[in-house]
């Protein structure tokens, strides 16, 4: 019986220090949750479109989980979930003269496109909300939205856009030296 109790109350303290751990979500935690990789190229890109770097990473954390080989059912690839004819138009609006499908494998190639696009997507929409949910849902559902009030009407977009930004905002925490933001 004294086993039994004993386990019970090991049981209830490892669950009660798990609920703990994941309502504050300490550095240490967050860090194993939500990885950062390629934190030279995220910084980088992030300071040449203006853009905050713990949103970037957000960004890509929801896209891919940071893997640079990720593909969606819809097409998209790589570590911002790029569609391929929106990277070819990104590539010719940068200067780009031989854009390939296979270039959007490479961190720094997709990460360069994608904050390109969401540096347009904030700077057409002047919401960074609105923004998130033209990288996820277009922009022609976007601007249907805006036209009848600038609400967002998918659920799963409004899901996306409240995951980012709460991913935002654990980057900011547990990575501010990584992705220079004490600077």
């Amino acid at each position: 019986m004294r086993v039994v109790l004993a386990s019970l109350v090991l049981l209830a303290s490892l669950a009660v220090g798990l609920v703990y751990v994941e309502q504050t979500n300490p550095s240490w935690y967050a860090r194993l949750r939500y990885p950062l990789e390629y934190e030279h190229i995220v910084r980088g890109h992030a300071e040449n479109y203006d853009l905050d770097a713990a949103l970037l990473a957000a960004v890509i954390y929801r896209e891919s989980k940071f893997d640079a080989d990720a593909r969606s059912s819809q097409g998209a690839l790589g570590l911002m979930q790029l569609l391929p004819d929106t990277a070819e138009g990104i590539a010719l609006n940068t200067g780009g003269s031989r854009f390939r499908v296979a270039d959007l494998l490479d961190p720094e190639i997709n990460v360069r496109y994608g904050s390109f696009y969401l540096r347009r997507l904030l700077r057409k929409y002047g919401d960074e909300r609105l923004a998130l949910a033209a990288y996820n849902a277009g922009q022609t559902n976007v601007d249907e939205w805006v036209a009848a009030g600038g609400e967002i009407r998918f659920a799963e977009t409004e899901q996306y856009v409240d995951d980012v930004l709460s991913a935002r905002e654990i980057y900011a925490r547990a990575y501010a030296d990584e992705l220079g933001l004490d600077d």
